[in-house]
This record gives C-alpha cells, structure tokens and sequence, in this order.
C-alpha cells in the first residue's frame, strides 16, 4: 500500500477554515485547532439563525395586521376568520404589506372580513332556530 502523503490536502482544508474564521477575536483567527471550533460553533448558529429568521418575520408580520385590524375594529383572529369566510387567501406578508403601507386597502378588507362574519353568523342562528 503506497504512503500518503496529506501535504497540499491539508493546507488546503486549514486554509480554507482559517479564511472563514478570518476577522474572529484573537487566536479564534490564527490556530487552527481554536478556529475550527469558532467556526464550526457559528455555522452552528447561522444554520438555527435561518430557522429563526421565518419565525421572526411571520410574527412581526401578525404583529402589523393585528395593530391595523384593531385600528379597524377588529381582532386579529377574527379577521382571519371573516377573510377565510370570504374566501380570500392572503398570506400573511401580504396583508402585512397591505397594512403598512396601503390603509384605505387594508379597511377595506376589515370590511369585508366583518360582512362574511356576519353572514356566516346569521346562517348559523337561522340554523339554529330551526
């Protein structure tokens, strides 16, 4: 079995960690053995930060409907429900925008929201009297 000899291999792969360890505190940028570790720990968190990053937003974005909605007259659950009644699939990014940056829009479906709550609740009395 022939000798291997890992010489460019190796120098290739520290550097290659080095590089991406370039700009951390102290030997965390220098040694290797310090700069994998630093390494591997960020990847770590840029790998939960990606994850974490879609949660943020989908809460910010209920966070500005709700605020809207309650300028409107109406819980933020309950808009959701009046627009599924209506029919109308907006996602939430979408209704955030809308509420951010277009509120005569925004009122217009709370509007709506609330005439399919109410039509949904009067077939449910009439049901219920019967």
């Amino acid at each position: 079995m022939p000798r291997v000899k890992r010489g460019t291999h190796r120098r290739a792969s520290r550097k290659k960690v080095l590089a991406r360890a370039s700009g951390y505190f102290l030997t965390k940028s220098k040694l290797y053995r310090a700069a994998m570790e630093a390494v591997d720990r960020g990847l770590k968190f840029a790998y939960v930060g990606r994850k974490r990053k879609k949660r943020d937003y989908r809460r910010l974005w209920i966070v500005r409907i709700n605020a809207s909605c309650r300028a409107a007259g109406l819980s933020y659950s309950k808009f959701v429900h009046g627009l599924k009644a209506a029919g109308l699939d907006l996602n939430r990014k979408v209704l955030a925008d809308v509420a951010l940056h277009d509120d005569a829009a925004f009122r217009n479906l709370a509007e709506l929201a609330k005439s399919a709550l109410a039509v949904k609740e009067s077939a449910r009395l009439a049901l219920e009297k019967e």
